[in-house]
């Protein structure tokens, strides 16, 4: 069977795994989730007990959480190496690298901003307190990864890896919650903008908003989350 991607929306992170599917140019399948809703309900945590995207279905028919784990999933099976590099080399060094700190410190930093968003019970000084501390987070965790990167035309490569897919699902979350201007960061702007051109992503964003787009015809449709649940939740 095809693997089974489980994306988010509105604006979830996993936006950059679909990207990354398109461009490995693999069969699969998606299905996409509601995080405001069905993402916590009950049922959802056969799936992924922590109610989170993604998560990935895999060809064995085996629920796989956790945005590394699923990369390092497609990784394994690259083997023209659309999307990494050779293992034990320095350019997969450099895509892990790059691909850690985007998943943790970066996507991180956000959190704060999140919270501030959708707790609607909180007092108005705890959300501004959040939003500051959030702001002041996200910019430090941008600064950091602008001095990280070079001045090739993608994160890694002169082609988008891996690392740009987790980049591009979460580096637009600095305008969806207006912390600062992106060309605060100009290599960061230039990369971003570069990815965001792709082909693949712009079919993944259609995707996340609900929108028909036509994309390389590897993915092989969309499959109904309690089709998934049913099938092969745990």
């Amino acid at each position: 069977m095809e693997p089974i991607l489980v994306y988010g929306f509105p604006a979830g992170s996993s936006m950059g795994l679909v990207a990354a599917l398109e461009w490995l140019d693999k069969p699969y399948r998606l299905c996409r989730v509601d995080m405001l809703g069905e993402m916590r309900e009950p049922s959802y945590a056969r799936i992924n007990a922590r109610h989170e995207t993604p998560a990935l279905i895999t060809d064995a028919g085996i629920a796989l959480s956790e945005t590394m784990a699923i990369a390092a999933w497609l990784e394994a099976r690259d083997d023209g190496r659309r999307i990494s590099f050779d293992p034990r080399t320095p350019e997969a060094d450099r895509m892990h690298q790059l691909m850690a700190y985007i998943n943790t410190g970066f996507t991180s930093a956000f959190g704060p901003l999140w919270v501030a968003m959708e707790m609607e019970d909180l007092d108005p000084q705890t959300k501004e307190a959040l939003r500051t501390f959030g702001r002041e987070a996200v910019m430090e965790r941008h600064d950091k990864l602008e001095a990280m990167v070079g001045d090739g035309p993608f994160l890694v490569a002169d082609r988008p890896t891996l690392a740009d897919g987790l980049f591009v699902g979460v580096a637009r979350w600095l305008d969806f919650h207006e912390v600062a201007a992106p060309e605060r960061w100009p290599k960061l702007t230039a990369i971003r903008r570069r990815i965001e051109a792709e082909p693949a992503v712009a079919y993944a964003l259609a995707l996340e908003d609900g929108k028909d787009a036509t994309g390389t015809g590897a993915c092989r449709g969309h499959v109904p989350l309690n089709e998934v649940i049913e099938r092969f939740g745990t």
